[in-house]
C-alpha cells in the first residue's frame, strides 16, 4: 500500500512539474510572438505562436486569444482569426474595456472579410467548374472532329496532279485509279498496274508493258469504257503492245503484237479507225510521186522496196512493214515523201493533233511535224488545274483534300478544328 501511494505521489509530482515546464516554454514563445508582431514580422510571429500552442492544451488567457486573432487577421487567415476572437470573448470577463470594443470591431471586419473571401472562393470554384466543363466539351468536340476528319481521309499512297477537268490519277498499293478534286473515287484502284493521263483522257492498263486490257476514262464527259479486245482488231494479236499517248482529238495509236498494222482507236466515238478506201489512197500517193507502185495485195513500192501497208496513224503518216516481220520498218510521210526508218531509231509514231505527232525514237519521246522534222514538245491543254482544291499529305501517309480551308470528301465537308470548335462550343 505504501509503495502504491509513493508511485502516485511521484506521478503527480512529474505531471505538475511537466505542466509547469510546458507553460513556461509556451510563455516564452508567446512573448516572442508579441515582439515579432510589434516589429511587423507577421510570419515569424505566427511561427512563434504556433510553437506556443504545441505546449498548451487549450488557450486559457484572453490576451493569448487576442494575440492569435491579430496575427491571423494580418495574415488574412480569417477563419482562424474568427475562432480565436470567439475564444477571446469567452475568456474576457470585462466587456466594457476599450480592448473589448476594439476586438468587437475587428470581429465585424473579420466576418466581412471572411464572407468576401468565401464568396470569392465560391466564384473561383464555380469558374473552375465551368472551365472544366468547357474543357471537357472541347475535348469531346475534338474527339468528334478527329473521328469526322478520319472519315474524310483518303487512304491512298499517292495522288497525282488534277487536270483541267478536276480529275487525277491516284495509286493504292500497286494499282492505279481515278479520283476527283473533292476526293471522290471515280475508278477504284483495284486492278490496273499502269496509267497514262494525257490531253483529257486517262488510260488504265492491266500491265505496264504489253497490256491486254485497257480502260479509258474520258475526263470531258466523265464516261469510262474498255478499249475493244485486241483480238477484235487482229485475231493473231494477244496484247496491245506499245501504247502511245491519247491526243486531244480522241485519237489513240497502239502497236499490237503479230500485226502488220497499228490499231488506231477514236476514244470519242469508241471505234477502230481504218483507211476507208485503200485503193483510192494508193492511187493518190502514186499520182503525187510519193510511192512508185502498189498492188491488189495491199503492198506499196518505194525506192525498189515492197512494203506491207500499215494503215494511217494521222497527219499523212503511214507505217510500213516488211513481209513476215511484225516490227514497223519505217514511216512514210506523205506530205513530202520523207521516210522515217527504224534503222535510224524510229520505233513508234502516235496520233496527229495540233500539227504534232509523238514519236518514240531510240526509246525516248520526241515530237515531230508531218514531214518528220523534230519540233517542240506538245503542250497538254488539260494539264493546268484551275480549281480550288489542294492535296494535303498527312503525317500518317494518307491524304486529305482542302478547298477554301475546308476538308472535302465527296459531298461531305469539315471545317478546320479551330473553326469547328469555335462554331460548336457555344
Amino acid at each position: 500500500m505504501k509503495k502504491l501511494l509513493l508511485a502516485l505521489l511521484c506521478l503527480m509530482t512529474f505531471t505538475i512539474t511537466n505542466a509547469q515546464s510546458n507553460k513556461d516554454i509556451a510563455n516564452v514563445y508567446i512573448k516572442r510572438a508579441q515582439e515579432s508582431l510589434g516589429n511587423l514580422e507577421i510570419e515569424l510571429s505566427l511561427t512563434h505562436f504556433d510553437k506556443a500552442m504545441k505546449y498548451m492544451d487549450t488557450i486559457t488567457s484572453s490576451k493569448v486569444a487576442k494575440l492569435g486573432t491579430f496575427i491571423h487577421y494580418e495574415l488574412r487567415n480569417f477563419a482562424e482569426a474568427k475562432d480565436l476572437a470567439k475564444q477571446y470573448f469567452l475568456l474576457e470577463r470585462n466587456k466594457k474595456t476599450e480592448e473589448y470594443a476594439q476586438l468587437i470591431e475587428l470581429y465585424v471586419n473579420i466576418n466581412e472579410e471572411l464572407e468576401a473571401k468565401l464568396a470569392e472562393e465560391k466564384r473561383l470554384e464555380e469558374e473552375r467548374l465551368k472551365k472544366e466543363k468547357e474543357l471537357r466539351k472541347i475535348d469531346s468536340l475534338k474527339t468528334v472532329w478527329t473521328a469526322k476528319s478520319n472519315e474524310l481521309t483518303i487512304k491512298v499512297d499517292s495522288i497525282y496532279n488534277f487536270n483541267k477537268n478536276n480529275l487525277a490519277l491516284y495509286t493504292k498499293g500497286e494499282n492505279f485509279g481515278v479520283i476527283d478534286d473533292r476526293g471522290k473515287i471515280i475508278v477504284e484502284a483495284t486492278e490496273y498496274k499502269d496509267a497514262i493521263s494525257s490531253e483529257g483522257f486517262i488510260l488504265l492498263k492491266n500491265r505496264k508493258s504489253e497490256p491486254n486490257k485497257i480502260y479509258c476514262f474520258n475526263t470531258n464527259d466523265k464516261q469510262g469504257f474498255l478499249i475493244p479486245n485486241v483480238s477484235d482488231f487482229n485475231s493473231l494479236s494477244t496484247h496491245y503492245g506499245h501504247v502511245m499517248l491519247p491526243r486531244g482529238n480522241g485519237r489513240l495509236v497502239l502497236y499490237p503484237n503479230n500485226s502488220y498494222e497499228p490499231m488506231v482507236f477514236d476514244l470519242n466515238v469508241k471505234k477502230i479507225v481504218r483507211v476507208a478506201n485503200e485503193k483510192e489512197l494508193f492511187k493518190s500517193l502514186k499520182g503525187n510521186d510519193i510511192i512508185d507502185k502498189y498492188n491488189k495485195d495491199g503492198e506499196i513500192k518505194i525506192n525498189k522496196e515492197w512494203y506491207e501497208f500499215g494503215g494511217h496513224v494521222g497527219g499523212g503518216i503511214y507505217p510500213l512493214y516488211f513481209e513476215k516481220n511484225y516490227q514497223v520498218n519505217s514511216f512514210l510521210c506523205s506530205v513530202d515523201g520523207n521516210v522515217l526508218k527504224s534503222s535510224s531509231g524510229y520505233q513508234y509514231v502516235g496520233a496527229f493533233y495540233n500539227n504534232k505527232l509523238q514519236v518514240i525514237k531510240n526509246g525516248k519521246t520526241i515530237w515531230v511535224n508531218q514531214n518528220g522534222t523534230k519540233v517542240s514538245n506538245a503542250k497538254d491543254e488539260y494539264a493546268d488545274y484551275i480549281g480550288d482544291s489542294k492535296v494535303v499529305k498527312l503525317d500518317n501517309g494518307a491524304y486529305q483534300i482542302m478547298r477554301n480551308g475546308v476538308i472535302v470528301a465527296g459531298d461531305e465537308e469539315l471545317e478546320k478544328m479551330v473553326e469547328f470548335l469555335r462554331k460548336n462550343s457555344n
